[in-house]
Order: structure tokens, then sequence, then C-alpha cells
């Protein structure tokens, strides 16, 4: 999987190769400002079931959801990253604050 400049009107699935059987799924196609189009590509050495396309993009979305939520954010300027101990962090700051009505110890 990978992001790939192109056409704007990429065919979303797409036979590259009949005789070895190769196809391409993209999504995620955009164009910015300048007019460059860019998407997600994946190729697949037989042509993917609905089942199999849409795995791969649940998949896709998950880890860049995933990676806003941990790396995403930015408090007064300042980027946040959410690691796992800063998670736990976090929570019993916010536990803390609870416990004292609103005060954090």
């Amino acid at each position: 999987m990978r992001r790939v400049q192109g056409n704007p009107d990429v065919a979303l699935l797409e036979c590259t190769n009949p005789v070895k059987n190769k196809w391409r799924v993209r999504w995620d196609v955009s164009t910015d400002e300048s007019g460059t189009t860019s998407y997600m590509e994946a190729e697949f050495d037989h042509r993917p079931s609905v089942d199999e396309v849409k795995s791969l993009i649940e998949g896709w979305i998950s880890d860049a959801t995933r990676e806003r939520i941990i790396s995403g954010f930015t408090y007064e300027g300042v980027p946040v990253w959410l690691s796992a101990e800063n998670q736990t962090n976090y929570e019993r700051a916010y536990i803390q604050s609870k416990m004292g009505n609103g005060v954090s110890v």
C-alpha cells in the first residue's frame, strides 16, 4: 500500500496486467490547490473481493485514526504525544481532579 500521484479520473479498481492477473485498488483520491492528484493504492495478485477491499480500506482508516489520536494533537501550540505513559498520567490527573472537585493535586 502506498500513496501515489496520478490522473484525477483514475479507476478505483483496475486490472493492470491480465496475463499475471495483477489488480490495483485505489482510494482516498484527492486533488490539491495546484491540481496535483494523489491517492492510496494497493496491488493484488488476483481480483480482490468486496470483503478484501473493505478490510484493506478499514485497516488503513483505523491506522490513520490511531496515529492522529496518538500524535495529532497540540495544546497551546505544543505537540502532545499520547504515549501509553501519557495516557496513564492524563487519566490519573483526571481522576484526581474529579475526586478533588475539579482541583488537580
